[in-house]
């Protein structure tokens, strides 16, 4: 049976690409330095272990059959490192602790002394026919030697049996990331799957034992448990770092999209947009966007009318919109107000980028037509009745009291100081911090359309009765 024993370490090597950059700059970090060694001598593992590199290794050192102590010894570094990385992941950052030194150190001397002995053992053995594929059969029952692949059968299944138990139920465990979650069971399938590797290696050599042959256990089943284990392994650190760096970069790329509209919107505020660079990167847009958009609602304040707004989210919920799309959508009322009065005032024709956007003409009406409502209404002549206020969610917010109303329902001067509706310079908050909810509601013009008539009409109908 042909096995690849170069697709695990392309896995593997790209696992340890991902992972380097952070390795080499948290070095200090213990857990980071048992990944690293890790998937280091995974590496090497499956780099020494085929078949064309033991007999380059045997035919450069002139010693027959030398690769086979050289990778017991690398396997025996492999299974000492995944206990050092369960040690490292259990305890955390607590390094220092006098469990955690005893623990690493137990590992570390224990593993070393096994090394060692695979040396003195292979030195005394007598292995002069040299077998690239076959060897644990070949000289399973060969004094010296026998002990030597029994001894590093045995710390390889310690090792993994130990560590495919902790991880399989840190997999569990409540809280987790759905990316390391799923790691953590690449992780937990990859060590069950070398555990399969050990078995089949121990039940061919116990097989020889008792003189039989199943030497097709060590030539095939055991070298491909090895390489799909190794594969699983290496996935199951990929899995969280890709994953996270994935979703990040949709998140942001979703967040940029999402400010189309009132970007496209800003633009015929400015005159301008923002900067756009092709060698920028996500975030980097991202954050050009926002701000753009957040110097341009500020030139829009002295056009905002906060009391259109606190109508437009009493409208928005009597419509039957919940809370916080009625907020966002009285915003979008008042900033479509803001606009088509700033226009009106510069005596400046309608953007084309503005119109395109999301047909502002239709939803927002004749332009000032909201203020031309209220003053007719003179809402601060004594006695003069006035619409109810929309509940308080929040500072600022389109739920929150209008900053021309005083909490009593009667008239206070706008934030800035100016009196009269709108003539002030208004409450920006709820818009600089909520601009996505903003932008959404945007690409639905008919709802913007239905809560600004619905806000507007008791104050069109007074003027039409006086």
């Amino acid at each position: 049976m042909y096995v690849s024993f170069w697709l695990p370490t392309v896995v593997l090597g790209a696992a340890l690409a991902i992972k380097l950059p952070s390795i080499l700059k948290l070095w200090r970090d213990p857990l980071l330095r048992a990944v690293g060694g890790l998937l280091i001598f995974a590496c090497a593992v499956f780099v020494f272990a085929a078949p064309k590199t033991i007999a380059w290794t045997n035919r450069v050192t002139g010693v027959p059959n030398i690769a086979a102590p050289w990778v017991y010894s690398l396997l025996t570094a492999l299974s000492a490192s995944w206990l050092l990385l369960i040690i490292a992941w259990r305890n955390g950052r607590s390094e220092r602790s006098a469990q955690t030194r005893r623990a690493t150190r137990w590992v570390v001397s224990v593993y070393a002394g096994v090394v060692v002995a695979l040396w003195v053992l292979f030195a005394l053995a007598d292995v002069p026919v040299e077998q690239i594929r076959d060897l644990d059969t070949y000289y399973a029952n060969t004094p010296f030697m026998r002990e030597e692949i029994l001894l590093y059968l045995l710390a390889h299944t310690v090792a993994c049996s130990v560590t495919a138990r902790l991880v399989w139920n840190w997999s569990r465990t409540e809280g987790l990331d759905a990316w390391l979650r799923w790691g953590l069971r690449f992780l937990g399938a990859g060590y069950v799957t070398n555990l399969l590797f050990s078995a089949a290696k121990l039940t061919a050599v116990g097989a020889r034992w008792t003189g039989h042959d199943l030497d097709w256990l060590n030539t095939g089943i055991a070298p491909s448990a090895a390489c799909i284990a190794a594969t699983l392994v290496a996935i199951g650190f990929i899995v969280p770092h890709a994953g996270q760096y994935l979703q990040e970069r949709w998140r942001i790329r979703r967040r940029y999209r999402s400010l189309k509209p009132l970007a496209r919107l800003m633009r015929g505020v400015t005159g301008a947009r923002e900067p756009f660079d092709l060698r920028a990167t996500p975030e980097l847009r991202l954050i050009r966007r926002e701000t753009f958009i957040r110097d341009a609602l500020l030139q829009l304040a002295r056009h905002l009318d906060d009391d259109l707004r606190a109508r437009s989210y009493e409208a928005g919920v009597t419509l039957g919109f919940e809370r916080g799309r009625a907020q966002a959508l009285a915003a979008a009322v008042t900033l479509l107000d803001a606009v088509e009065t700033r226009r009106r005032t510069l005596g400046d024709p309608a953007p084309a980028a503005d119109a395109g956007a999301f047909d502002a003409a239709g939803a927002i009406g004749a332009p000032g037509a909201a203020r031309a409502a209220r003053t007719t209404v003179s809402p601060r002549t004594t006695g003069s009745p006035r619409p109810p206020t929309a509940p308080t969610s929040g500072a600022g917010g389109a739920g929150g009291r209008g900053a021309g109303q005083a909490p009593g329902g009667g008239d206070a001067a706008p934030v800035g100081g100016a009196s009269g509706g709108g003539a002030g310079r208004g409450d920006t908050t709820y818009l600089l911090r909520e601009i996505r909810a903003v932008s959404r509601v945007l690409r639905r013009p008919d709802d913007i359309q239905a809560v600004r008539a619905h806000a507007v009409a008791p104050a069109e109908s007074m003027s039409t009765h006086e």
